[in-house]
């Protein structure tokens, strides 16, 4: 059966809070948690031995862990932290950033190759996979009909994680955009992306809301659903869904999810009720080859791409 992942949580919450979270997590639904800081090596709420230890709570409850590791290094600190993640020997791996990939290449490390990678070909999936992938995020502007294609193509054996849900990371910079709203600079930050649990809205002059800042990571503001075209998805080949954490109702996207994939046909109609829970606008557009942005209805796309 199609697995769900929980990935990554990009967010700056305290520590007791993602504890608690986590816990709840354990007796939900996916198969497949991500853990470790992504976004900002500033983030010093969890050390590296906490998110350990919630691996190994996670792992009593059955769940395959993966640790994942930060996608813009800046310094040596971030290169040791990196080091320290694939060195854990706690948890498969995700490697976010191609020095990263080397590393676990060299070290014989199996990994999954993180959606940051640019993974845009299939002789690019070969290489990931002859250097020690077992499965590969599709980019998130990577379309339906690309990963068609690619799933005819990609290593017997690799398997395809598709970002289902959650707002889109759609770009890191040097810069942090969350302290620089608040006029400090980025190494006096008082960590105020803290005080922002799903990122900080940012509108056009015409008050449009346009994207979501979340420290140096820029997301989209609208967030990706995938689950209408839960069908599509169990055509393809599909092997896991990634849901990405947010402050509320994270089970309760997880479940409709998971009553999706046991029943595809009710996809559409579960996906109803999604929208009280959404901290924005639905898009899909990219998964249509549109602007990223953009919501279009998914039964006439799914026809129209001659998913049987």
């Amino acid at each position: 059966m199609l697995k769900l992942a929980l990935g990554p949580l990009l967010y700056y919450w305290e520590r007791e809070r993602v504890f608690a979270f986590y816990e709840q997590m354990a007796d939900s639904c996916p198969e497949i948690i991500y853990l470790g800081e992504t976004v900002c090596s500033r983030r010093h709420e969890m050390k590296h031995a906490d998110w350990l230890q919630i691996a190994a709570m996670l792992q009593e409850h059955g769940k395959q862990v993966v640790l994942s590791t930060q996608v813009l290094l800046e310094s040596m600190a971030d290169v040791k932290a990196m080091h320290r993640v694939l060195g854990s020997g706690a948890a498969l791996v995700e490697v976010n950033d191609m020095g990263a990939l080397s590393c676990a290449a060299e070290q014989g490390l199996a990994f999954v190759a993180g959606p940051h990678l640019n993974a845009f070909s299939t002789p690019v999936l070969a290489q990931f996979a002859k250097r020690g992938a077992v499965r590969w995020v599709m980019p998130l502007e990577l379309g339906r009909q690309a990963l068609q294609a690619m799933q005819k193509g990609k290593p017997a054996g690799l398997e395809t994680e598709v970002f289902a849900y959650g707002r889109m990371p759609l770009a890191f910079s040097a810069r942090c955009f969350t302290a620089r709203h608040h006029n400090l600079p980025k190494d006096q930050c008082d960590f105020v992306c803290g005080q922002y649990p799903d990122g900080l809205a940012l509108q056009t002059r015409e008050q449009q809301d346009f994207l979501n800042l979340n420290g140096i990571q820029t997301q989209s503001h609208a967030v990706c659903n995938l689950l209408p075209h839960m069908a599509e998805l169990v055509a393809m080949d599909v092997d896991v869904l990634r849901i990405s954490p947010q402050s509320q109702h994270t089970g309760d996207i997880l479940q409709a999810f998971d009553a999706a994939r046991r029943q595809p046909e009710q996809a559409i109609t579960l996906a109803a009720h999604l929208p009280a829970m959404m901290p924005g606008a639905s898009c899909n557009g990219y998964w249509v080859g549109q602007a990223g942005m953009q919501q279009h209805n998914a039964l006439s796309h799914f026809h129209s791409a001659g998913v049987n």
